[in-house]
């Protein structure tokens, strides 16, 4: 069973500049992320998509084999589908073939210890077509339809946090972590779709990298999980 994990990380980042190398807990950011990679026992390779030189030395120093990503994949309105689609296509060309792969995203660097191997023993003991990773969130949500506010939740019986059920709480898609098999992938084109696993990341992986102020608040998150 070839289980491969690809990291996407381009060069051209607009909020922060290279914002997939820049330091975070005295590593580039980049780094954790094949760094989990690397730690999980089921994962046969780990690739780093980019179209970065700088980005490229760095992540095969930390133990990433690295996929030449064209420009044309790498723009701002680029999607991480066609770096996908680049990577299954490079393998082929290069006799590589994963029967699962693993999507991870550079800009979700904190993740639960040993939470890859258990997600992808998960996914292929339920047979599912793809996997993401979620986390619970205790917000109230409501939608806006021009001027109107619908609530999603019985506010006339507001639960109190420590009072919420299982069936109270609502998930986010965190970013985090996509798992889905080779043949769901050539099919749809897509990383999520078929039968839909899920794995559940506690609330304080659920924040990702986008500004400045991520840095210094997912720093502060790791400090006192350690």
């Amino acid at each position: 069973m070839n289980i491969y994990c690809i990291i996407p990380a381009r060069g051209g980042s607009k909020g922060v500049p290279q914002k997939n190398i820049r330091p975070f807990l005295g590593e580039p950011l980049i780094t954790h992320s094949i760094q989990y990679a690397l730690s999980a026992s089921l994962v046969t390779g780990v690739f780093v998509s980019t179209d970065d030189d700088h980005i490229a030395e760095i992540s095969q120093q930390a133990g990433a084999e690295i996929i030449p990503r064209p420009a044309k994949f790498a723009t701002d309105n680029a999607t991480t589908e066609s770096a996908i689609v680049h990577a299954v296509q490079w393998w082929q060309k290069h006799n590589r073939s994963p029967d699962i792969i693993v999507l991870l995203q550079a800009t979700s660097p904190l993740r639960p210890q040993g939470s890859l191997d258990k997600a992808l023993q998960h996914f292929q003991d339920q047979g599912f077509d793809s996997l993401l990773s979620i986390s619970p969130t205790h917000r109230f949500f409501w939608k806006v339809d021009g001027p109107i506010a619908q609530a999603e939740y019985d506010y006339l019986n507001r639960p109190r946090r420590q009072d919420m059920t299982e069936a109270d709480i609502r998930h986010v898609e965190n970013g985090s972590l996509y798992i889905f098999t080779r043949k769901h992938f050539s099919m749809t084109n897509n990383r999520l779709g078929g039968r839909i696993g899920y794995t559940v990341f506690p609330e304080e992986y659920s924040l990702e990298i986008d500004t400045e102020l991520d840095f210094k608040l997912l720093e502060n998150i790791a400090a006192k999980a350690d």
